[in-house]
């Protein structure tokens, strides 16, 4: 009788245990998350979004499914923070340092916004972008708390488990939505996308700005700190360059003569995309309509109407032109240094 009731309070004491194990776990404190109402909520979504057709043929749509969006990472394991234990430390070129706390950050007034980001290892035509709407703080407003002295030009972010990024300071307070984001898509942050809180700077590749699961800021100099893609003979600095992408047909696709429908999306963030044009077998570029975004931070989608009367092989390309009207370059670049670019192409046989 004794032994079966020690071994019933070993019984207990295990569950307990495991319960607390669940409790300082990062899902059992994402669990815990209640989100406020942003005080600055994100635009509606235009109304036009999304062809039924376009989308059922393959054309990606405008906002990324959480599940579905990319991740590169650098951490084999994906850190377990909790939010109760996280603080963000503010120093260097500052007048005053600055911690910050997880409740003290939700009590701030937030802002919701739709951002695309894009990984600056995407081939031309690649998968790792995508559209969601991130719910944070201004960095601008917590680096004015602080007073960043004269001189300083970069924000050196280190992640919990040692990672840094160099993001440029100019970029991150030139008013743009450059966020320390606590929410994706209305929900807090997936553990795998930087829980308890990340940073999300508009225009910039991820690599000098989307530090995941960030504990700490160190308003520096790019001539006195380096970080870690740096290190490894990436840009110091990296603006995203004006990309387009075909998703519909597929390469090697046979599609049937007479009208064939030709989508896909394009971005330039912070710039906004005014054309995209498209061309067959390098001909005359035609162009395509353009449909409505939520701002000039995210991607658009375009759709064309192919009049594909000659049987047999034909080459598809995409280009896009900026807000500034600069239109995307033609010279293929491979990811390293600073961004791959080129025109994304798509070979179809018409049958």
């Amino acid at each position: 009788m004794l032994l079966g009731g020690a071994a019933a309070a070993g019984l207990a004491t295990g569950g307990a245990g495991q319960a607390l194990v669940a409790v300082r776990s990062a899902e059992g404190s994402r669990s815990r998350v209640v989100l406020p109402a942003p005080a600055d909520p994100a635009p509606p979504l235009p109304a036009g979004l999304d062809p039924a057709d376009a989308v059922a043929s393959g054309l990606t749509t405008y906002a990324t499914r959480t599940a579905d969006f990319y991740r590169i990472d650098t951490a084999l394991i994906v850190p377990d923070v909790v939010a109760e234990d996280w603080s963000l430390r503010i120093h260097g070129d500052v007048e005053r340092e600055v911690v910050l706390g997880f409740d003290e950050l939700l009590a701030k007034p937030l802002r919701e916004r739709w951002i695309t980001l894009t990984c600056v290892s995407n081939e031309v035509g690649g998968s790792y972008v995508g559209t969601a709407r991130w719910l944070g703080y201004p960095l601008a407003d917590l680096l004015e708390e602080a007073g960043v002295r004269a001189g300083a030009d970069m924000l050196l972010a280190t992640s919990v488990d040692g990672f840094t990024l160099s993001a440029p300071l100019a970029e991150v307070t030139d008013g743009r939505d450059a966020l320390l984001v606590v929410g994706m898509d209305g929900e807090p942050l997936p553990r795998e996308h930087g829980f308890p809180v990340r940073m999300v700077v508009p225009g910039l590749y991820g690599y000098v700005s989307a530090c995941k699961w960030v504990t700490d800021i160190e308003v520096t100099r790019f001539a006195e700190k380096t970080a870690y893609w740096t290190d490894r003979g990436w840009a110091e600095r990296g603006p995203i360059k004006t990309a387009s992408r075909i998703d519909v047909p597929r390469s090697f696709a046979k599609v049937r003569a007479g009208a064939v429908p030709v989508a896909g999306v394009a971005w330039a963030q912070h710039r906004g995309i005014s054309r995209v044009e498209v061309r067959v077998d390098e001909g005359e570029w035609q162009q395509a309509r353009v449909l409505p975004s939520a701002s000039s931070d995210t991607w658009c989608q375009w759709v064309w109407e192919w009049n594909a009367a000659e049987a047999g092989n034909h080459s598809l390309q995409v280009r896009a032109t900026d807000g500034t009207g600069a239109v995307q370059t033609e010279v293929v670049a491979a990811p390293i240094p600073d961004g791959s670019s080129g025109y994304d192409s798509v070979s179809v046989t018409v049958v």
